[in-house]
């Protein structure tokens, strides 16, 4: 096994679907410019209210990725 240093990158994400549907975002978003992304840590969720019903989702990761 290769050793790897990691960075993390902290980012949030939303959805008006879903708590995955937020992750997925920040995911996709952050690999459009970051290489090498390996895992993240779900570090907060929370929603936006509207009219008495979830109108969307908000989701704090961190993202770790090697470096090269």
């Amino acid at each position: 096994m290769t050793d790897h240093v990691y960075k993390i990158l902290e980012l949030t994400g939303s959805s008006s679907t879903s708590i995955e549907d937020a992750v997925s975002n920040a995911v996709a978003k952050a690999s459009e410019t970051v290489r090498n992304i390996h895992w993240f840590n779900v570090v907060e969720t929370r929603g936006f209210v509207k009219d008495g019903k979830v109108a969307y989702w908000q989701v704090t990761v961190k993202l770790g990725f090697t470096l090269e």
